[in-house]
């Protein structure tokens, strides 16, 4: 894709968000953000029995590249397993994105993979050591 493409594209995510609300019986949420500029991600999880990624839902506001990259990235770890989503790359996410229209706000692009990952990880701790999992403020 040329920059235009890549740019058109985020904008249709932005602006017609995929799988954006709060999930019910989510048993994965957790919130983050990027202080200096305003943005905020909620990322949502649910799984399915044998461990993969049921569902998965964001809510947020901010710029457009941190609501396009969180409602994209709902799409590309659905149906991953928790070791699957933290395998996941930065810069993958940031070539699908588009690395020249991204380039400049790395942060805004990975908040929403940043903050899914340490979910799963602190969810998959949690499973581990054998207690009740309550979902992440």
């Amino acid at each position: 894709m040329d920059r235009e493409a890549y740019v058109e594209n985020l904008l249709d995510y932005y602006e017609n968000p995929r799988n954006r609300g709060p999930l019910p019986d989510a048993q994965i949420q957790a919130s983050g953000g990027n202080p200096g500029c305003g943005d905020l991600v909620t990322m949502y999880a649910k799984l399915d029995d044998s461990g993969h990624i049921e569902s998965l839902s964001f809510e947020g506001e901010g710029c457009t590249i941190s609501q396009a990259s969180a409602s994209m990235l709902t799409e590309l770890a659905q149906g991953k397993t928790l070791d699957e989503v933290e395998a996941m790359s930065y810069e993958e996410l940031i070539e699908v994105l588009g690395r020249e229209v991204v380039n400049v706000r790395p942060r805004c692009a990975t908040l929403g993979l940043s903050i899914l990952k340490s979910a799963s990880r602190d969810y998959a701790a949690g499973r581990r050591q054998g207690a009740e999992v309550a979902p992440i403020e």
